[in-house]
């Protein structure tokens, strides 16, 4: 492998440019090809990023011998087709999340790299963070004593032209796979698969999910209640609160920007938990982790494993039917 691993980036959406940003702060990685299909797009990674390739469709990319692993940026209804693409021509994938659809398009996506040997990664960037990793770290060492609920709202209300994509059922529109995600990903984080689930959402007028309330039962007594919206500006935090305290992740709380409290007891006084500052956005956590798996030779990350991403799907799925959320690919 090269002295740099190469990353090629396939779209060039808003989501491409911050990961194209954070890759400086990876030591052993450089930006080498981005391809999109829209012209504004190329345009604007062009002038920001002239010594990488510019390639204005998506088979020139992975075509390049010289490309050592693409990170796929496009809408989640478009990753199926984008990582078999990518897998089919021998190239490491770090697929944005949400990773797939459904579970059948994830394990399809999955057997494909099995089978051509390639590495591939969902890009649920949360737990690679510091503030991921210190919740983890305290609620793992039983600071909070046993995790008996989890509470987590994430909502904002989009704009043009976003909106149209955010509501397309093609593309996966709606709030769960879109923000819903990580509510669903730090409550199994946390208490691990539920027992039960029960969920309800609100339509948009595409007839995906504007709102989507999800509640997860556990044998243990356990609950976790989840909320997303494109109705309103939630404050986005999270509350998982145990026998011994609680823990709230503020405002974004699936990011490195977020403020952990922790309240020991009945107390009321807080105490804010220091945790590692980060630089950029926080994408270079995800982008150093594939970096070390190539050198490594590993086909599937330890840290986001298949099974991880598969529980993941697996569990949107259940929701999805609980609460009467379809797509086409749903019907293939």
């Amino acid at each position: 492998m090269n002295k740099k691993i190469r990353w090629g980036i396939l779209g060039a959406g808003r989501i491409a440019q911050k990961f194209a940003s954070d890759l400086k702060l990876v030591e052993d990685a450089e930006l080498f090809a981005i391809a999109s299909r829209g012209k504004a797009s190329t345009e604007i990674f062009a002038g920001l990023y002239p010594a990488a390739l510019q390639y204005d469709n998506y088979k020139a990319l992975v075509q390049n011998p010289e490309v050592d692993v693409i990170y796929i940026a496009t809408p989640h209804g478009l990753h199926y087709e984008h990582t078999m693409l990518c897998v089919q021509h021998g190239k490491a994938v770090l697929c944005e999340k949400a990773f797939a659809l459904n579970a059948r398009q994830a394990k399809e996506m999955i057997a494909a790299a099995q089978t051509q040997q390639v590495f591939l990664m969902e890009a649920l960037w949360s737990k690679f963070i510091p503030s991921w990793q210190k919740m983890m770290e305290m609620t793992g060492a039983g600071k909070l004593g046993e995790i008996k609920n989890v509470l987590i709202n994430f909502g904002f209300i989009p704009l043009e032209p976003v909106a149209d994509r955010l509501f397309n059922p093609a593309l996966g529109g709606g709030t769960l796979l879109d923000i819903g995600i990580y509510n669903v990903f730090y409550a199994l984080s946390v208490l691990g698969k539920p027992d039960h689930i029960e969920a309800r959402m609100t339509p948009a007028y595409t007839g995906v999910d504007e709102q989507c309330a999800i509640l997860f039962r556990y044998n243990n007594g356990a609950m976790a209640q989840l909320f997303s919206s494109y109705s309103t500006h939630l404050a986005t935090e999270a509350d998982i609160s145990g026998s011994k305290g609680r823990v709230r992740l503020t405002h974004r709380f699936y990011t490195p920007d977020t403020t952990i409290e922790f309240y020991p007891g009945r107390a009321d006084a807080k105490t804010v938990v220091p945790v590692q500052p980060t630089e950029g956005f926080g994408y270079h956590y995800e982008a150093r982790h594939v970096g070390e798996c190539l050198r490594k030779g590993l086909t599937e990350s330890p840290v986001m494993t298949h099974a991880d991403t598969l529980l993941l799907m697996e569990t949107m799925d259940e929701i999805r039917e609980k609460a009467g959320i379809r797509y086409p690919a749903d019907e293939i």
